[in-house]
């Protein structure tokens, strides 16, 4: 069995190299045979895509998608300083 680093850099790898996330901003953490993703993305569909790369990446092992959405707006009014 591989250890949790390496498990880990598969997966970040994978977020970042996949034409389906190319996500650099989510931390992958694993313990046993957990994996845990965490981070914010800006849609739900994103964040379903991220777990699916997640989840090629590391079989056989438990995904837990921790990944929260944030609520992305047009600039508001300009800041003066």
């Amino acid at each position: 069995m591989e250890t949790p680093h390496y498990v880990a850099a598969r997966v970040q790898r994978a977020l970042a190299e996949d034409e389906r996330t190319t996500e650099l901003g989510i931390r992958v953490d694993v313990r046993g045979e957990q994996v845990y993703l965490r981070g914010q993305v800006s849609c739900d569909e994103r964040r379903h895509q991220i777990e699916n790369v997640a989840r090629e990446a590391a079989p056989g092992l438990h995904v837990h998608n921790e990944i929260t959405l944030v609520e992305v707006r047009e600039p508001g009014e300009e800041e003066h300083l």
